[in-house]
């Protein structure tokens, strides 16, 4: 899609990293900061009118409302601040097993496999009326890719 691409891992502050490494499961105070700082990338991509891509584990259902709504999503409205920011949620489903598979591959993360449960053990899939589409991780990449290039396309 020729789109700049954000992992959000890469803004954790050295402290989640911390935690997790020693096999601690972030909590939402942990998460609110990271999840704000996101929401600004992600407005600032806006405002300039680009689009992007944010490879993000918005768990719950207030995570993703910070994501949209940055700090306004937690604390009462401030006058003047910015409009929601229209974001389309990719729910990346399966089964545990195949997602502990594949972070047994990985190499050189801070968040130990042994974390998954805990992330299994909080989500909340997405629904109506969050701005969702769920795609199985079953499937083969290409297809997944695919799947997901449409729904941006179709707008």
């Amino acid at each position: 899609l020729g789109w700049k691409f954000y992992d959000a891992d890469d803004y954790h502050p050295l402290e989640n990293k911390k935690k997790m490494a020693g096999g601690i499961p972030l909590n939402d105070e942990d998460r609110i900061p990271w999840l704000c700082t996101l929401h600004d990338i992600l407005r600032r991509e806006d405002s300039s009118r680009q689009d992007a891509i944010l490879a993000c584990s918005a768990l719950k259902k207030m995570y993703r409302r910070v994501l949209v709504n940055g700090a306004s999503a937690i604390e009462p409205e401030q006058p003047g601040e910015k409009s929601s920011l229209k974001i389309l949620f990719v729910h990346l489903d399966g089964p545990i097993d195949i997602i502990a598979g594949r972070l047994e591959k990985r190499r050189g993360h801070f968040m130990p496999p042994e974390l998954l449960k805990s992330q299994f053990d909080i989500l909340e899939p997405p629904s109506a009326p969050e701005n969702f589409i769920t795609v199985s991780l079953e499937k083969p990449l290409p297809e997944i890719m695919l799947e997901i290039e449409s729904a941006i396309l179709q707008g």
